[in-house]
């Protein structure tokens, strides 16, 4: 079976689908496989749809494009994640950055063939990969549990995922992935985060990661990372002062449990935990990828307009955003 290779070496791009598309159309391939982390799934994703419509992404992007449906099936795609994050081999959109704005092509057609989780994959990772990654899957089992649209189904899944992370995700930082518990576990998690946002969705960590993560030459899950405890603290004093009656802020306190472990832990611990975890995997903050003050208000103005935050459990204000960005730097 003879193959060409493409690499992704950097968040994925409009321009970078370009190329690949360009490629394989010139060698002639008549599958794509997807080998690597998110970046390198979501590239596959787009080329393998794009392949057969002979459109181009903007055509089909959210928010900066033309939003047209893909409505043709692409070539076989097959997704092999070797990090434990996005979860983007059970999703049906690919996030594309391009013109400082990051925006999905989302189609049901987009789901690859075949998805092959393997645990061993991920021994190796360096460790501000694990961090940054396992954040990312972290987020996306937590968001999708206060989501507005959560179901029976993906909940089930979010608190298996939390549990596994919670378990896991500082062990496989601070000893790497040797322990093949460790990788099944973080592997599951990232592929159940996967399944619970394509199901119901995400909210406002994803919908800042959308555009902060535009701006900034820093991985998508560094970004999640940073912004994650600041954003539940904001969530939680949101829903307590205009929805006290919310089943957020119930769900808040069993996130809360299933970090800590403790059975009658307040919804506070959920958001100190989170900040413990943040330091001790060295997350940085967003301002070491070069935003600064000045830059919040457009951030913001981005994020509110990023389709993650339709899931967010409450609506929240420009300054409650603006105070997350602000606590993340």
């Amino acid at each position: 079976m003879s193959s060409v290779v493409f690499g992704v070496a950097a968040e994925p791009s409009i321009e970078r689908v370009r190329a690949a598309v360009t490629l394989l159309a010139e060698v002639g391939c008549d599958a794509v496989l997807g080998f690597g982390g998110g970046s390198a799934l979501d590239v596959a994703k787009s080329v393998a749809v794009l392949a057969t419509s002979g459109t181009d992404p903007i055509d089909h992007l959210e928010v900066i494009g033309a939003g047209r449906p893909i409505e043709q099936p692409g070539l076989p795609c097959v997704a092999v994640p070797t990090t434990a994050g996005t979860g983007s081999e059970v999703t049906r959109n690919s996030v594309l950055s391009g013109g400082g704005v990051k925006a999905s092509l989302r189609s049901p057609l987009m789901l690859p063939r075949v998805a092959l989780v393997d645990p061993d994959l991920l021994a190796g990772v360096p460790k501000t990969t694990i961090a940054a990654s396992g954040m990312d899957a972290l987020s996306q089992l937590i968001e999708p549990l206060l989501s507005r649209r959560a179901n029976p189904f993906t909940d089930a899944l979010a608190r298996d995922g939390i549990r596994r992370s919670a378990r896991s995700l500082h062990r496989a930082y601070r000893e790497g992935m040797e322990d093949p518990g460790v990788r099944e576990d973080l592997a599951l998690a990232s592929l159940f985060g996967g399944m619970c946002l394509a199901n119901s969705g995400l909210g406002a960590v994803h919908g800042l990661a959308a555009a902060a993560g535009a701006r900034l030459s820093a991985p998508h899950g560094a970004v999640c990372a940073a912004v994650l405890a600041a954003t539940m603290d904001v969530d939680l004093r949101a829903l307590r002062g205009r929805a006290p009656d919310h089943p957020a802020l119930d769900r808040i306190s069993e996130v809360a449990t299933l970090l800590t472990g403790q059975p009658d832990a307040p919804p506070e611990d959920a958001i100190a935990w989170l900040r413990r975890l943040t330091a001790a995997l060295s997350i940085p903050g967003l301002a070491s990828y070069g935003l600064d003050q000045n830059e919040i208000a457009p951030v913001v103005m981005a994020a509110q307009k990023a389709s993650s935050m339709r899931g967010n459990p409450i609506d929240l204000s420009d300054e409650e955003v603006g105070e997350i960005v602000t606590h993340s730097l």
